[in-house]
């Protein structure tokens, strides 16, 4: 009976050490997509302001919708956000 006990608390241990190993990978993707959030609504302001001042009347909104999709995206989403609003303006 010992013995199982023996093999269970090192079968736990090790998935206690592959579930902190799983958390340090997602908390630095996790912080990634917050960063990139965070950039791609600068970025939004950003463009916006010049847009405007070039007399250019397209202007995304800061909406969740548009900073989730940089987040995920990336870059590719913020080519992709005003891509769709440039269309709309052709």
């Amino acid at each position: 009976m010992g013995n199982y006990y023996g093999i269970a608390a090192i079968a736990g241990i090790c998935v206690l050490v592959l579930l902190m190993g799983m958390m340090k990978q997602k908390a630095g993707w996790i912080s990634a997509f917050i960063l990139r959030c965070a950039a791609g609504a600068v970025g939004i302001c950003v463009v916006n302001e010049l847009l405007e001042s070039l007399g250019i009347s397209v202007a995304a909104g800061v909406n969740p919708v548009n900073v989730l999709t940089i987040g995920t995206l990336g870059i590719g989403g913020f080519g992709l956000v005003y891509g769709i609003l440039f269309y709309k303006f052709l």
